[in-house]
């Protein structure tokens, strides 16, 4: 099953301090709005997304072409989800924890 584009979603103290790291390892700004506390950051095929005082833990997150598949063995195995939100006909994106609590984002984009 195709997954999709990864990435991650940081949650950083100082969103300038963090901005001024990544851009030292050779990530560039492609989207955001600094005095928003956020900003994406790319490296080639590497996005991380960092925010400031958004949310209380680091996300991970899949953008897959076609959310359904990923839906149902979701449900087949009884994974509980933290958020969802529906589509025209289907939750196009879904929020769950695995065993150890780190949050995991499954979002279609329409692209």
């Amino acid at each position: 099953m195709e997954l999709g584009r990864f990435s991650v979603s940081l949650n950083v103290k100082d969103i300038k301090k963090s901005k001024e790291f990544y851009l030292g390892l050779g990530f560039e700004v492609i989207a955001g709005v600094e005095e928003q506390n956020w900003l994406i950051l790319g490296n080639g095929d590497a996005k991380i997304g960092i925010f400031q005082g958004m949310f209380e833990n680091n996300i991970m997150t899949f953008n897959p072409k076609d959310i359904k598949p990923i839906h149902k063995l979701l449900d087949e195995q009884g994974i509980e989800y933290s958020r969802q939100f529906e589509g025209e006909d289907y939750p196009k994106m879904a929020a769950f924890k695995d065993p150890d609590g780190n949050d995991i984002l499954i979002d279609q984009h329409d692209e």
